[in-house]
């Protein structure tokens, strides 16, 4: 089977004054459809470059980003754009929520691109936050909300025009214990129950206990691969280019 995405000596450097920054070195993976893939590193590993790599949102440096066997960092910006609306959503730390507009115009924002019907695409949009538990805040702002209803609100906005690929950067991140857990659950219960291949990036373990598979970075590099469901872990000895698998 064809995986949906497909990454091949991916690597990303900036300049810094004079010096060059390597944020991601040579990373190759490969991710079917329906997986939930966890990347995982501490500030600085290059988590987060990867994420935008695969995504389309940063170009590489040097190497290729497969999607549905299209190489996106080739296609113009434009015509990504509307490759990103047609497969991927995207949700972030930081909410992302437009402040003037209530929770139903946020999530039915993405059907407006797609120049559906006021009255359908706000019916939708309503249905869906009732789903998750926010059937009495649909037409509260962003400041009327805790955080942890705002990103119930972004995880709806997100799911609502049924992506096949949902990117996450640190989702819980300005969450609390209490709505991390709650957060999680729902993604994860709309992503196995609609078949969407999740990406997420975190530097909190907990957060990958659910995960299929855990992608650990380290200096812009994946140095070990573990897949939960067989419990095998794959081994990356960067020194050497070799790599040991092992059972957990």
């Amino acid at each position: 089977m064809t995986p949906l995405i497909e990454i091949k000596g991916l690597t990303r450097k900036y300049r810094l004054g004079h010096e060059v920054i390597t944020a991601v070195k040579d990373v190759d993976l490969t991710i079917d459809a329906g997986e939930f893939i966890c990347i995982l590193g501490p500030s600085g590993s290059g988590k987060s470059t990867l994420l935008h790599l695969i995504a389309g949102l940063e170009k590489p440096t040097r190497g290729d980003v497969f999607v549905k066997g299209i190489c996106i960092n080739k296609i113009k910006e434009r015509d990504m754009a509307l490759f990103r609306r047609r497969y991927m959503a995207f949700i972030f730390q930081a909410y992302n929520l437009v402040p003037t507009f209530s929770s139903v115009e946020n999530v039915a924002m993405p059907l407006m691109f797609d120049g559906m019907p006021k009255g359908r695409r706000e019916k939708q949009a309503k249905a869906l936050l009732t789903q998750i538990g926010l059937g009495k805040r649909l037409r509260n702002k962003p400041t009327e909300m805790s955080g942890g209803q705002q990103q119930r609100v972004s995880i709806a906005r997100a799911l609502i025009n049924d992506p096949k690929i949902l990117y996450a950067d640190e989702p819980t991140g300005n969450l609390d214990t209490k709505n991390t857990k709650e957060i999680m659950d729902i993604l994860i219960e709309r992503v196995r129950e609609n078949g969407v291949t999740l990406v997420m990036v975190t530097h909190n373990e907990e957060l990958t206990v659910q995960a299929d598979r855990i992608i650990y970075m380290r200096d812009g590099e994946i140095n070990r691969i573990l897949d939960q469901r067989t419990g095998q872990a794959v081994e990356f000895d960067h020194t050497s280019g070799d790599q040991e698998a092992s059972a957990e």
